[in-house]
């Protein structure tokens, strides 16, 4: 609970990034497999986003031709993205990921 709390927190204030937290809690500490450990996380985050977006909504800040917009590309992405995954080897997923945060701590900084 604790871990989904602080998957939360950083949902709720950054817009992103439970799942960042989520997936190597999952994979290094629970000892899950690859596909399990993301799989459970996606999960977990459309329970986040789901929270969050209903306080944004409530606040009236959503652009609903840009976020309707994005939805289907997302249904698209994560389908095709979910093919991949399960398609893919454990190894492939560990170095894929970590190129994925090292280029998104590179373009925050």
């Amino acid at each position: 609970m604790l871990i989904g709390f602080l998957a939360g927190m950083v949902s709720g204030f950054f817009s992103a990034g439970g799942g960042l937290l989520l997936v190597p809690y999952m994979s290094s500490i629970l000892k899950m497999e690859e596909v399990k450990a993301r799989a459970t996380t996606i999960f977990c985050i459309f329970v986040l986003v789901l929270t969050s977006g209903v306080f944004y909504l409530g606040q009236n800040y959503i652009d609903w031709g840009i976020s309707l917009k994005c939805a289907f590309g997302g249904i698209l992405g994560g389908y095709i993205g979910s093919k991949i995954l399960f398609r893919s080897g454990k190894k492939f997923l560990q170095i894929s990921f970590i190129i994925f945060l090292i280029y998104a701590g590179v373009k925050m900084i």
